[in-house]
């Protein structure tokens, strides 16, 4: 069974949720005879964020990489970031280590064709509904992406950064978000939403969400779960 690198941190809460979930998933898989080894360098989460915030990709590629390094250092033979949003340097991380990092929006967007989805509404943190790294891979499959308004994706975002980073989850921002989500599937005919954004699990999921999920997360664990039982 190959061992599993996380660069996690971005943030802790999310970080969270994929180690245990990996544990879980592959102790149920393996009749519980087995769990990974994993490996995880959690990043700083505050400097990460001042890096993108301020468009120094340069200075996040550099640190982001020397967190791969350490994890490749440590044995890990699969490997991924635990954010959508460190995305935004994913190529740039990938050359510069030749690590084979698991993409997140490449197998959201594999899980939204396999379901036959044509058009996705997409949240995530400004960043990533704003710019293009979530949406290319869709793009490039003939998959329609809308992303909410402004005014939708300065609530979203805030909402993201100061409660679910945090691991503060309110009803009242169910109601904010579910409602942003009904308005385009009304007006924009989106048939699934995206959650690109790795803590919004800890808000929207199948039974609360007015069209389907696809959860980042759980989209991304699965694929990981797969590549080690299978090695």
């Amino acid at each position: 069974m190959k061992k599993i690198g996380l660069v996690g941190g971005t943030g802790p809460e999310s970080t969270l949720m994929y180690y245990k979930e990996l544990n879980t998933r592959i102790d149920k898989l393996t009749n519980g005879t087995a769990m990974p080894d994993i490996s995880i360098e959690s990043v700083n989460f505050r400097k990460a964020w001042e890096y993108v915030s301020a468009g120094q990709y340069d200075e996040l590629t550099e640190y982001l990489s020397e967190k791969v390094e350490c994890i490749k250092s440590s044995g890990a033979e699969i490997m991924a970031l635990t954010a959508v949003t460190m995305h935004i340097v994913y190529d740039r991380v990938v050359q510069k280590t030749g690590a084979s990092l698991i993409s997140i929006p490449k197998v959201v967007c594999d899980e939204a064709v396999a379901r036959g989805i044509k058009t996705v509404g997409l949240l995530g943190t400004i960043f990533t509904m704003e710019q293009d790294y979530m949406k290319k891979d869709f793009q490039d499959a003939g998959v329609k992406v809308v992303i909410p308004q402004k005014q939708e994706r300065d609530l979203i975002a805030k909402r993201i950064l100061e409660e679910l980073e945090l691991g503060i989850v309110k009803e009242s921002t169910l109601k904010e978000f579910t409602a942003i989500i009904e308005r385009m599937k009304t007006e924009n005919g989106i048939e699934a939403v995206v959650l690109g954004c790795t803590e919004l699990p800890l808000l929207l999921n199948s039974d609360n969400c007015p069209v389907r999920c696809l959860d980042s997360v759980d989209i991304h664990l699965n694929k990981l779960v797969e590549l080690v039982v299978n090695s």
